[in-house]
């Protein structure tokens, strides 16, 4: 669940950090700075751990049409 919409719904930073499996300390966190219209920042890519091998599994697919 969404840290914010459990506190609305809650309305205490303990009740929505068991119902989120956090701590209070994280939702007071994330609450005021929702609160002061901060912005999360934007989050980067992160790297496939398949990233490496995706060239030799099309090449086995392409050589095996298909079957694998």
């Amino acid at each position: 669940m969404d840290i914010i919409s459990a506190y609305r719904e809650v309305g205490t930073y303990r009740g929505a950090a068991e119902m989120c499996g956090t701590t209070h300390k994280t939702v007071r966190r994330v609450i005021e700075r929702f609160e002061a219209g901060d912005t999360p920042p934007p989050r980067q890519p992160r790297p496939r751990n398949y990233d490496t091998v995706t060239e030799i599994v099309a090449e086995r697919i392409a050589s095996s049409r298909g079957r694998i």
